[in-house]
């Protein structure tokens, strides 16, 4: 919907997954660094394609750990290792457990997802937020519609600052 919104380009990490990661999911084994890491690589190649055309893009992830943002954020060629400061930035749709077992176990059920639900738990452990890195937290459960202009307004507030910034 925010791609829409906005009229840009609109990119599942799920689709970017090889065949093996999602058949490991679909056996109910979580993913490991070994499996993530060039699934993560691959999506920072596509994001750096857009940067390099000053195009924005969303791109819908499971970024859980900050190491994992920070090889998306390196899309960025101004990218600093160990800086949070990058084009690429970052929107948690946050929710409680329970909220996202139920969306999970819908998707799987409309054939949406290869994910079961029983790893969103493993998952959720591995989620790290370290408020430093300036990550946009948003409620989940407000409607759609409420969502995506939430995130709007923070987009665009956050670029004619960094705009103003660079004059």
């Amino acid at each position: 919907m925010l791609s829409k919104v906005i009229n840009c380009s609109f990119l599942d990490a799920d689709d970017y997954h090889p065949l093996s990661n999602k058949e490991k999911m679909r056996k109910g084994i979580p993913l490991s660094d070994e499996d993530r890491i060039p699934w993560l690589e691959t999506l920072r190649d596509a994001l750096q394609e857009s940067l390099a055309y000053k195009k924005i893009v969303i791109l819908g992830c499971s970024a859980l750990q900050k190491q994992y943002r920070n090889i998306l954020r390196s899309a960025d060629p101004n990218y600093e290792l160990g800086r949070c400061a990058s084009e690429v930035k970052f929107v948690l749709l946050d929710a409680k457990a329970e909220v996202l077992a139920a969306r999970l176990e819908n998707r799987a059920a409309e054939g949406k997802h290869f994910m079961p639900a029983k790893l969103l738990q493993s998952q959720l452990d591995l989620l790290q937020i370290d408020e430093s890195e300036g990550i946009f937290k948003v409620d989940a459960t407000l409607n759609p519609q409420t969502i995506v202009s939430t995130i709007y307004t923070w987009i665009f507030s956050s670029k004619v600052a960094q705009d103003s910034k660079n004059l």
